[in-house]
């Protein structure tokens, strides 16, 4: 038996067996994306090796760029037994965001294999659930395994700047790519929490992602009178701008509890029997007791606007015309419009603003035969598990594909130890994956795909 407690690790399937040995090659490629296309590369690279591997197992695949230079993209469709339903689609995407080598243990993009993880740069976001679908696709269609319904498989580019030149460019110019998939399932979901249980025990909870957050960065500028800075000057931009970015970083949100959180503090008071008081004078201090994935939790109850920017003036001894700022906006399901008129009321009328980028929120129902097979995907590996839904405060290439209507999920299955902070190791230094998890996750998904 294996750390996972899966018996079934005793003889392992062709794909249990190269996950590792994909995933660490994955990371060795490059494909840190820094937002610029002139400084971002080696996506079309890994894309054609994607797309090499899937050939060398049988697949006919789409190679394509998506409206620039090197931006690649691969697609492959596995026909199920019942074409009369919507096909799912398994989405992945290829860039990283980048990383300093001096700071980490190992080189980044090295895919070392050392102490029971495979490390790395996109080990867990998410070159992890890349391999384990490469590793599956490839067992099916070496195997003759026809899945109950089609499969269509994504690798994406571009997600790490919002997907522009990915996922958006490929939903807006080739939603042909996308006929007949009416679910989708991807990254930031499936991964382990311990808790303690309120026998003393420990139970595990799968979190899938139902919801995000919309995703918005937005700009704000102060205009007034330039001037010699030996004046005096009442209309100063620099000033109006700095006292308007500051009441709002400033600014505390109302609390707001979607569907996707309620279920989620739910399940988890179930399980410890500690209560969580939405109006409660601890509600930090109890999500603190989550570990790591609390403040992904913390985050998703309340709308938030952080400054990240500030730009003002070209010399020490002139005020300046102009003054701007960035906000990075992340906005719970529903909340966009009253969210925009409390930015209004905070800032005052003397702030313009304008939407950099604006992409919606997302929410799904945790419901459904999907919702069923991965729960029974789940159970067969690791019987004292249970998946509960949650809200991620970031973003995913989700909110394009729910665009064209498709019910989108993160379910990226990781069995993971209890002391391990997973959500740091999100852009983090020392990225790394554990090899059983690894395991763990290619069997769960080979079971999810097999009865999705």
């Amino acid at each position: 038996m294996s750390a996972t407690g899966d018996v079934s690790s005793a003889s392992p399937s062709r794909a249990v067996s190269e996950v590792v040995e994909l995933v660490s090659r994955l990371i060795r490629f490059d494909t840190s994306n820094t937002g610029d296309p002139d400084t971002t590369a080696g996506e079309r690279e890994c894309a054609q090796w994607v797309a090499d591997q899937l050939h060398q197992a049988g697949y006919t695949t789409e190679y394509v760029e998506s409206g620039m230079p090197g931006r690649g993209n691969v697609f492959a469709r596995l026909k199920g037994a019942d074409s009369s339903r919507g096909a799912l689609m398994i989405h992945g995407h290829l860039d990283v965001v980048p990383a300093e080598a001096s700071d980490w243990s190992v080189h980044p993009f090295s895919g070392a294999v050392r102490d029971g993880y495979v490390w790395g740069r996109g080990a867990v976001d998410m070159k992890d659930m890349v391999g384990m679908t490469l590793a599956v696709a490839r067992q099916f269609k070496a195997e003759g395994t026809v899945p109950p319904r089609d499969l269509v498989f994504a690798f994406l580019a571009d997600e790490e700047n919002g997907g522009t030149w990915g996922s958006h460019w490929l939903v807006d110019n080739r939603p042909d790519l996308f006929d007949g998939v009416t679910e989708a399932v991807g990254e930031v979901g499936g991964y382990s929490l311990t808790v303690p249980r309120r026998d003393g025990g420990d139970s595990r909870l799968y979190l899938v992602e139902t919801a995000e957050k919309g995703l918005g960065w937005m700009r704000l500028r102060a205009r007034a009178r330039a001037g010699h800075g030996s004046f005096l000057h009442e209309d100063n931009a620099v000033t109006i701008l700095s006292e308007a970015v500051a009441r709002l970083g400033r600014h505390r949100f109302p609390l707001v509890l979607s569907e996707s959180v309620t279920e989620f503090l739910a399940a988890v008071s179930e399980e410890t029997g500690v209560p969580f008081d939405p109006n409660g004078p601890d509600l930090d201090g109890q999500l603190a007791k989550l570990g790591g994935i609390g403040r992904i939790i913390g985050a998703t109850l309340r709308d938030t606007a952080n400054p990240t920017m500030l730009r003002a003036g070209y010399k020490v001894n002139v005020i300046p015309q102009t003054a701007e700022a960035a906000v990075d906006c992340r906005v719970v399901p529903g909340r966009q419009e009253q969210f925009e008129a409390e930015l209004d009321a905070i800032l005052g009328p003397d702030i313009e603003r304008e939407w950099i980028t604006k992409l919606d929120s997302y929410e799904t129902t945790f419901d459904g035969h999907l919702v069923d097979a991965m729960n029974a995907a789940v159970l067969a590996h690791d019987p004292g598990g249970r998946i509960v839904p949650y809200m991620l405060s970031g973003g995913t290439d989700a909110k394009a594909f729910a665009k064209l209507g498709i019910r989108c999920f993160g379910f990226a299955p990781l069995r993971l130890p209890p002391e391990l902070d997973f959500a740091a190791l999100f852009h983090g230094v020392d990225e790394r994956v554990p090899v059983d998890a690894l395991e763990f996750g290619t069997r769960v998904l080979e079971h999810f795909l097999l009865h999705s």
